[in-house]
């Protein structure tokens, strides 16, 4: 749809008697079992019947996993805002699971926030993942300065948008998350020339490579070219205004933070603590990427410029011609890292499922979280688009 003239239906109404979602801020902060919480994440699929799919293998995956919330995506510019609306509601009405609803502010005019935020109040939903977002491919990005206390003319970060819920609704009507990124923003992630010698201690910790392939010229990171491999970081000086940005965005309002995905554990530990340093004391979860394929770990890795271990990426590299092998591969390895994360403080995590129900919930098999053994012949042929 135009994003000039969003229609935010609700064609999911309730079916059962009205009720407002609890806030996950009290969730998490009421959470007293010794086993950490899970939540899962979607987006809505592009069809009607990868929209039914979906809601039939989450009835699934909340008998299983019992995930704290489940997180649905927004499109750029609110491309996708009906059909993310209509998964937010029927989740929370059909499963009586809180729904995390992303809201994002490139390119939306004010009145489209507003319908967003009113429809997701009238609706009950009570959590908004407060996010800039990024301009549909082909549409150019309209960008301001972060902040304007006394403008509501100009919501165009995520700064803006937590600032702007938090003057325009009642202090109490939802609780706001947002984004952190452990390995700095994509935007601040840049080519090194020279490689790892470049690099501080500190950057070394959150630094990404770009391997190529082994039978071109390899280096020890020459900063492209040649067939070398390449190093991307976020530099000291630029890792700290993201981290000055994240408490302005918790300054203003914002209860908890979701990690960008990490394949890191010891990255997520830097990260927290680095954050605890500078006085940002609300809850930071990790985010869990669950690998389906290696078509889809290197697109999003290389696309995010996102940290990979040595192992996982060899092994992957080893693997990548055996589609079962990468996958049960891809279970071992983040089940073992969330447990890292665990005894580096995580309270619990949060799932990117891209919509596949095997991967995360044999995720959780392997970490002794779930609620009963996995179907997996149901699951595995169930396809969500």
């Amino acid at each position: 749809p135009d994003p000039t003239s969003l229609t935010l239906i609700m064609n999911a109404a309730p079916s059962v008697p009205f009720t407002i979602d609890p806030k996950i801020s009290d969730l998490i902060n009421d959470y007293d079992s010794n086993k950490p919480w899970v939540a899962f994440e979607f987006f809505p699929p592009r069809t009607k019947t990868g929209m039914e799919n979906l809601r039939s293998s989450f009835s699934q995956m909340k008998l299983e996993g019992q995930p704290m919330y489940a997180g649905v995506t927004w499109g750029a510019c609110g491309t996708t805002s009906e059909a993310s609306m209509d998964l937010a509601i029927s989740i929370r009405n059909d499963n009586d699971v809180p729904t995390n609803l992303h809201l994002t502010c490139t390119n939306m005019e004010i009145s489209n926030i507003n319908e967003a935020l009113n429809t997701a109040k009238d609706a009950g939903i009570r959590n908004i993942c407060a996010l800039r977002g990024d301009p549909p491919k082909g549409k150019k990005e309209v960008w301001g300065e972060a902040g304007h206390d006394d403008d509501d003319s100009t919501v165009s970060c995520a700064l803006d948008l937590v600032q702007y819920i938090r003057k325009t609704f009642n202090n109490h009507d939802f609780c706001i998350s947002v984004a952190g990124y452990p390995e700095g923003h994509s935007s601040k992630i840049k080519l090194v020339k020279g490689g790892m010698s470049q690099l501080s201690e500190s950057e070394k910790t959150r630094c990404s490579v770009i391997r190529h392939k082994q039978e071109e010229d390899r280096g020890e990171g020459g900063g492209g070219g040649g067939g070398m491999d390449e190093v991307y970081v976020c530099s000291d000086e630029d890792f700290a205004d993201e981290l000055n940005y994240l408490k302005a965005k918790v300054d203003a309002g914002a209860d908890f933070i979701i990690t960008q995905i990490v394949f890191d554990a010891a990255t997520y530990a830097t990260f927290v603590t680095a954050c605890r340093d500078i006085g940002i004391t609300v809850p930071i979860i990790p985010g869990v990427m669950c690998i389906n394929s290696y078509h889809s770990f290197m697109k999003m890795t290389q696309f995010c410029k996102l940290r990979v271990p040595d192992l996982l990426f060899e092994t992957m590299e080893k693997l990548k011609h055996d589609k079962d092998g990468v996958k049960n591969f891809g279970i071992e390895f983040i089940a073992e890292m969330c447990r890292k994360c665990l005894v580096y403080g995580a309270p619990g995590f949060h799932f990117y499922t891209l919509n596949l129900p095997l991967v995360p919930l044999s995720i959780l098999k392997e970490l002794e979280l779930l609620n009963e053994p996995t179907d997996e012949s149901k699951m595995s042929n169930l396809i969500i688009e």
